[in-house]
């Protein structure tokens, strides 16, 4: 019988809740030989700063020394930093906040899959998943406001969809995918967890477990599209 072919695993922003939670449930569960963490916090080979397509573009030497990753999850994302939070109205629009948005949220990930899926295998299952959100969804907006963050991970589900198409050329049996995580108890959602619903506020070793079974249950077919914590897709 043959060997099963080593694979490993990339968790790209390692040092956030749900990254590192991610990270320590792929190396519990033994699915992947290797478990690559990278986070702009970390020092040397295990720095990785999406904003800096050279940062990006050295992780990928690094992960190229060993087995090839069949999983790739981009686990960062920016709603606010310090005092500066998502809009509540038109007036409190920023250029400069509106260009941070979309960097982390739609460009960093972008990049990351520019370098990251020529590394993975051209046959059999692989995965490239990002964190998004269901306020990304364009049809979902009944609320308004939070107008850089809704437009950055509205883009960043557009990007997927795109990368998507290109990558089924190259290996039809992988899946490119955004995922919605819920409301989890991480420094990212701290300031607007009273708006979770009850029973609905997840810690985030059971919103890891949530999205690697929503990762497990995707099949090609799915590949494109944005999935929520629960497995439902949700409409862009």
């Amino acid at each position: 019988m043959a060997q099963a072919m080593a694979q490993s695993a990339v968790i790209i922003g390692a040092s956030g809740g749900i990254g590192a939670a991610l990270a320590d449930a792929i190396g519990e569960e033994g699915s992947h030989d290797v478990v690559h963490r990278f986070a702009r916090s970390f020092a040397d080979a295990a720095r990785i700063d999406i904003t800096d397509e050279a940062s990006i573009a050295a992780a990928v030497a690094e992960v190229a020394k060993g087995p090839p990753p069949t999983l790739v999850f981009v686990a960062t994302g920016l709603l606010h930093d310090g005092e500066r939070g998502p809009e509540k109205a038109l007036k409190d629009l920023d250029g400069d906040w509106l260009a941070r948005n979309f960097a982390i949220n739609a460009i960093g990930p972008a990049l990351v899959a520019k370098h990251f899926l020529p590394l993975t295998p051209k046959a059999g299952r692989s995965v490239f998943a990002v964190l998004s959100a269901r306020v990304g969804s364009i049809s979902d907006n009944r609320l308004g406001g939070w107008h850089g963050y809704r437009a950055s991970k509205a883009a960043l589900n557009q990007l997927i969809r795109t990368i998507a198409i290109e990558e089924r050329r190259r290996n039809s049996s992988s899946i490119v995918v955004a995922l919605h995580p819920g409301t989890v108890d991480t420094a990212l959602s701290k300031p607007f967890q009273g708006n979770a619903a009850e029973g609905h506020l997840f810690d985030a070793g059971r919103a890891a477990a949530q999205l690697l079974d929503t990762i497990e249950g995707l099949r090609p077919p799915d590949s494109g599209k944005l999935f929520a914590w629960d497995g439902a897709e949700i409409s862009p």
